[in-house]
């Protein structure tokens, strides 16, 4: 084994070495906190004996993402239950709460940078509670698991702190019942409005 082999292995070594370091030296850890809009699309749904849609929503939201190489990060989008309007043929006929988390891998094109634009792709799932019909008649709306799409943008403030929007797209389908019996379904597949604050540890 040569000399000079020993030497280049071990130059390439701290290279890397070093190169690692670089990285823990900033936390992988970033907190967004700002206000979302939730607009659904799609095809409202149709129940008997009429056509039903979802209103739109404004809320405070929240995100953690974990950034487990340089581009790469898990992020988790949560907030405060929205409440939505019902309407039945135009009218509105009652209400209902969701929460909507979303799980998303995220692909980061310049995490260094000033302007730092973002993709990512993930799983949503909505749960519908407390819904309520006008009428006293009693309506539930099933619970659902949608494939979630997002296009984002940060700009860096200095080091840690940042502000940035998203939009996001998930789909959810949810089948309706009114008084026990299933009466049709809903895609509600709302596009997701985000604006934010967020600080890289």
């Amino acid at each position: 084994m040569s000399v000079q082999w020993i030497y280049r292995s071990a130059l390439a070594s701290s290279l890397l070495l070093a190169s690692n370091l670089a990285f823990c030296a900033d936390s992988p850890w970033l907190v967004r906190a700002g206000v979302s809009k939730v607009v659904p699309t799609s095809d409202p749904g149709h129940i008997q004996p009429g056509r039903i849609d979802i209103g739109n929503d404004v809320g405070p939201t929240f995100n953690v993402a974990y950034f487990f190489a340089p581009n790469w990060a898990v992020d988790v989008l949560g907030g405060l239950p929205l409440k939505h309007d019902i309407k039945l043929n135009g009218s509105k006929v009652g209400n209902t709460k969701q929460l909507p988390p979303i799980v998303t891998l995220q692909y980061h094109f310049a995490p260094d940078a000033k302007v730092r634009p973002f993709v990512g792709v993930g799983l949503n799932y909505t749960y519908f509670y407390d819904e309520h019909l006008s009428d006293g008649n009693k309506l539930e709306l099933s619970d659902s698991w949608g494939i979630a799409y997002q296009a984002g943008l940060d700009v860096a403030l200095d080091s840690h702190w940042s502000i940035g929007g998203d939009v996001r797209y998930a789909k959810i389908d949810s089948s309706v019942k009114i008084n026990g019996n299933k009466v049709g379904s809903i895609d509600v597949d709302p596009f997701v409005y985000s604006l934010n604050l967020a600080y890289r540890f």
